[in-house]
């Protein structure tokens, strides 16, 4: 007896069918890789925002440091310079020495014409 084969067409038609099915397989591998590289935990997106919030921090820091320098050195000055707490006391806080007059100066209203 024998065999027949399927006929070419039989054959052709699933062998293309098969590699249709492989083709979108590994199309939608691809997709489903490519959303967790840019949307994942640690895909390319949340790598974005984590550096612009570490630039944005390190801003902050930088500022902050400039601040203390400020803060040091305000500090060193009102430990060692008697004239700016003078000047300082006279200033914010409106004291004078015994015998002074403290006057007051108001601005002149130019509201009401």
């Amino acid at each position: 007896m024998k065999r027949h084969s399927p006929p070419r067409t039989v054959r052709r038609q699933s062998t293309d069918t098969q590699r249709q099915f492989i083709r979108g397989v590994l199309l939608l591998i691809g997709v489903t890789l490519l959303i967790v590289f840019i949307f994942g935990d640690h895909g390319i997106f949340q790598l974005y925002k984590l550096k612009r919030e570490r630039a944005e921090v390190q801003a902050h820091i930088t500022l902050l440091r400039k601040e203390r320098e400020q803060l040091k050195s305000e500090k060193a000055r009102l430990e060692n310079d008697l004239d700016y707490i003078e000047k300082l006391a006279r200033e914010r806080f409106r004291m004078a020495k015994p015998g002074e007059k403290v006057f007051k100066v108001i601005p002149k209203n130019t509201d009401s014409d």
